[in-house]
């Protein structure tokens, strides 16, 4: 199903005259509006200790509780991926980033509440200096370093860190 789909009414006006009008938006017959479905920023932090093993969450809540994870979040409005990525690693695992550098991106569809949220996952290296204070904290059950040769992508719940625990076992980080 398309994502247009989900939405039957006008936001501005609350027309149900809101029609298909075309791949990336729908149109308010009634009031002229134009709403285009963009993709919603998120981040995922990559944060690898000395002996070469990646900061590896398990899930706490729905979507996809129980499973592997890596900390990381929605971007708020006003706030930069950067700010955002650090943000989220302090709130999920108590950790202070020092550094971050932007690896890469990849699309994802992150189903909450029955809603499909079409995401862009902005991948950072984030550089911690105390892994002491590690503590899982808000939607994270549990902490763990993992040495990246032995994650099993297959283990992880959203599609998007799959693929990427797939890439990063082939980069050089």
């Amino acid at each position: 199903m398309h994502p247009l789909a989900q939405f039957k009414y006008c936001p501005k006006c609350g027309s149900n005259r809101f029609v298909e009008n075309n791949f990336k938006s729908k149109r308010c017959e009634n009031c002229g509006f134009v709403y285009y479905f963009n993709s919603c920023s998120s981040t995922i932090a990559l944060i690898i200790n000395e002996k070469n093993e990646l900061l590896v969450a398990t899930r706490a809540h729905e979507p996809v509780k129980g499973t592997l994870d890596l900390p990381g979040g929605f971007v708020d409005m006003n706030e930069t991926g950067e700010e955002a990525v650090i943000r989220e690693v302090k709130e999920e695992t108590g950790l202070n980033v020092e550094d971050v550098k932007y690896l890469f991106s990849i699309p994802n569809i992150y189903v909450y509440s029955g809603f499909e949220v079409q995401t862009l996952d902005l991948v950072y290296l984030c550089k911690v200096s105390d892994t002491k204070v590690l503590k899982a904290e808000d939607d994270v059950a549990n902490l763990e370093f993992i040495k990246i040769t032995e994650l099993k992508s297959e283990l992880f719940g959203l599609l998007s860190v799959k693929e990427v625990v797939k890439k990063i076992q082939k980069m050089k980080i």
